[in-house]
């Protein structure tokens, strides 16, 4: 395994924020890695530190096995497409384009021009202008149409309706496939981009508190619910990753796989054993302490959707 990004006691502190903990990990070459988590988990500062746009207060972070900062021959590789991406006041589409194909070694124009046209992204108006939907399209296809070894996108479908954010998974699963790099991408619509995810690193609070392939994720936990006393007794020895409670009923979300034994103990105090999903193991791991009131992912990702066809 050829690994992309290697980072070993990574550590970013803003004041009195950490915003990266003591993060060590690795990204695989040639693979979509989903960086997951709530906003402020450290997802962006990550990306920030990988593409040598920060330094890190303490720690390393290695691209393709050396330090990006100021390496011209790893810097010419990456291409990292923020949510607020910045263009000069006077760009238009054509003065963006022209400028990707300057700076993008592997640039495809063809490529280019059929996101252009499937997003329908305007030709005279200036990009400071553009709709936040209209400026998330513009991003997609600089980050797709690059070809760069390695792509970063943070939340690159903002103000993009439901129809919108499938052209673009479809063209970056196609895309990925007849042109294998790494992608690493941040996203809230988890539901909607798990199917594309091969690995998924989950920060909280800067830290990583998972790293592993999707499939390995699937499963992970479980959520008992029923009489609030008798779930308590079911997760007792048990990592307890969230825990809602309304009156006399609970509903946690308990890390491990469920055993014949789980099952046999949640029947006999008759209790409803249920899965959970990627979404709900983000939104778990989110919560904070068991009991903390936080918005689940799916509630919020509700919103955001809501939010952003506004736009």
């Amino acid at each position: 395994m050829t690994i992309a990004i290697e980072t070993r006691g990574l550590t970013r502190v803003h004041g009195e924020t950490r915003a990266l903990d003591d993060v060590t990990l690795q990204i695989r070459e040639n693979a979509i890695t989903g960086l997951l988590g709530r906003n402020g988990a450290g997802k962006t500062t990550f990306m920030s530190l990988a593409t040598a746009q920060d330094r890190p207060t303490s720690g390393e972070v290695r691209v393709f096995g050396e330090r990006p900062f100021e390496h011209a021959d790893v810097l010419e590789r990456l291409c990292f497409i923020r949510d607020n991406q910045r263009y000069p006041d006077d760009y238009t589409l054509k003065h963006t384009l022209r400028a990707a194909r300057t700076f993008y070694p592997n640039w495809d124009q063809a490529l280019a021009d059929e996101l252009v046209s499937t997003f329908r992204i305007p030709a005279k108006t200036v990009v400071k202008k553009f709709s936040r939907g209209q400026f998330s399209a513009l991003g997609i296809v600089l980050g797709l149409a690059s070809r760069a070894p390695l792509t970063f996108f943070d939340e690159p479908y903002l103000g993009l309706d439901a129809t919108a954010r499938m052209h673009f998974y479809e063209v970056l699963l196609r895309d990925f496939q007849q042109h294998p790099r790494t992608i690493v991408l941040s996203t809230h619509l988890i539901s909607e981009m798990d199917r594309l995810l091969e690995r998924v690193v989950i920060l909280e609070r800067g830290r990583v508190v998972q790293d592993a392939d999707v499939d390995e994720l699937r499963g992970l936990a479980h959520q008992v619910s029923g009489r609030a006393a008798a779930a308590e007794r079911y997760a007792e020895g048990r990592k307890v990753l969230s825990s809602h409670r309304v009156g006399a009923l609970a509903s946690l979300v308990i890390e491990g796989r469920v055993t014949e034994a789980d099952r046999a103990a949640a029947a006999a105090a008759d209790l409803d054993l249920g899965t959970v999903g990627l979404q709900d193991l983000v939104a778990a791991y989110g919560q904070g302490e068991p009991g903390e009131a936080r918005p689940g992912t799916a509630d919020h990702e509700n919103e955001l959707v809501r939010e952003e066809t506004r736009s």
